[in-house]
């Protein structure tokens, strides 16, 4: 008999633990205290879908609770089932009326609303997509180049292509010797025909691409590869592996001119201003250095004019603000992911986005306030940015593998990505410019005028 009751009780305790909310209702229904209660019509609740929205509820505030395939496909089927036309708890069956106007719109002087501009539309797919074979997957390489002449150079490997985008055609400018390769940089002269080439044995070629010849090879000034180079006018500055930032005068024999000495690993970013008064460059000791003109010495390597330390991985993407000069866009490396924006007069870091993933290279908008970053790691996407709110405007998609060039075209329209997957992709993500675009200007010849004094 005490056994029995033991195990009635232990049974009936068993019981109210797992459904204690439906225990409780029933003793209520079953208890003479609540008969003289008021009863609601209870045909009019829905007791499953507030016991759904109930425990709704308690598992988003709980994110680590337990879930499996089934609950989750039963949870999706009560959401529908039960939640169907509930977007609303207070509705009116009718329109409410028209409120009347106290003063009539043919008396007041209030001056008509400007029209809203419309959003421009950003197509989501590439717009051509050309293969890239033997494309070096190399972070810290920068390989692909638009010049002002509408012609894009790619290094693949150890040889160099011109693609002319306003024929289409493709070219081959030059195939360097093993020992001398990969190609580890390539960058177009402001005249938009002469390219400079960096090798990974530490040499740089100019080369005449109109000619298709060869007009000299800058040596002695670095002792690895030079992964990035910048030009301002008839100064090309190269940056190698060894840390080093030398300016070369393409003009004269002794090109080796100013050396710029800050980093303790390799250089990957270099980019001059606008006003070519200023240089930036990064890292892969994650420094972003900015350098000064008015500061440059002959005899004694060059002190920086702002040191910055904020990001926490490698520093390859730089892009200056084309419409305001002293406004430098950075990107990190997979261990920072953030965009970083500088006032380079002070120093300060402006704003800070993290991104979510590694960034390879960054483009500003000529014709709008819009920034378009590169990236790897997990969707190996191109995103586009409002500034200065940051706010995601696209993102787009097709490289299976990080995205690791970008170049513009001279419009500033369109953008050129390579990817690690071994394609370029084509992107009209910038638009057309609102006013007619003025007249291009005549080719600056000033890098190799002298052509015949260079030996």
């Amino acid at each position: 008999m005490d056994a029995g009751s033991t195990v009635t009780s232990s049974s009936n305790a068993k019981n109210q633990s797992r459904c204690p909310l439906q225990d409780q209702l029933l003793k209520k229904r079953n208890s003479r205290e609540n008969l003289d209660r008021f009863i609601p019509n209870r045909s009019a609740m829905d007791f499953d879908y507030a016991h759904y929205m109930l425990t709704e509820r308690k598992g988003k505030e709980n994110p680590t609770a337990a879930s499996s395939p089934s609950r989750e496909a039963y949870r999706k089927q009560l959401a529908e089932t039960f939640n169907m036309n509930r977007t609303r708890i207070l509705t009116f069956k009718n329109k409410p009326p028209t409120p009347v106007d106290p003063i009539p719109h043919d008396f007041t002087s209030a001056q008509p609303s400007k029209a809203a501009k419309p959003r421009r539309y950003i197509p989501q797919t590439s717009e051509r997509t050309l293969d890239a074979p033997d494309l070096v997957d190399d972070y810290y390489l920068n390989l692909l180049d638009w010049g002002s002449s509408n012609v894009l150079s790619i290094a693949l490997g150890n040889t160099v292509y011109l693609w002319d985008a306003s024929s289409g055609s493709t070219s081959e400018l030059v195939t360097v010797d093993d020992e001398v390769g990969p190609v580890t940089s390539i960058s177009w002269a402001p005249d938009g025909r002469h390219v400079a080439v960096g090798l990974n044995n530490s040499e740089v070629q100019l080369w005449d691409s109109t000619a298709n010849r060869l007009l000299r090879t800058l040596k002695g000034g670095h002792r690895s590869r030079v992964g990035s180079l910048a030009w301002n006018n008839h100064i090309l500055t190269t940056g190698g592996m060894d840390g080093q930032i030398i300016n070369n005068d393409v003009r004269i024999r002794s090109h080796l001119v100013e050396t710029y000495r800050g980093h303790n690993q390799e250089v990957c970013g270099l980019k001059w201003s606008a006003s070519g008064q200023q240089l930036a460059s990064g890292g892969n000791d994650n420094l972003l250095h900015i350098w000064d003109r008015s500061m440059t010495s002959t005899n004694t390597p060059t002190q920086w004019l702002h040191q910055l330390q904020e990001h926490t991985a490698a520093v390859k993407a730089l892009a200056w603000c084309p419409y305001q000069g002293n406004l430098l866009a950075s990107g990190g490396g997979g261990g920072d992911r953030c965009i970083k924006f500088w006032n380079t007069h002070t120093g300060a870091c402006v704003n800070s986005v993290d991104t979510g993933s590694q960034v390879c290279a960054l483009l500003w908008n000529k014709n709008e306030r819009e920034l378009l970053s590169s990236h790897g790691f997990t969707q190996n996407q191109l995103t586009l940015w409002k500034y200065p709110s940051m706010v995601k405007m696209a993102e787009l998609t097709g490289h299976t593998s990080r995205v690791l060039f970008m170049a513009q075209s001279p419009d500033g329209c369109t953008v050129a990505s390579a990817a690690a997957d071994e394609t370029l992709r084509f992107w009209n993500v910038f638009g057309v410019p609102q006013v007619a675009a003025k007249a291009a200007p005549k080719a600056n010849p000033e890098p190799f005028a002298h052509i015949n004094r260079i030996r």
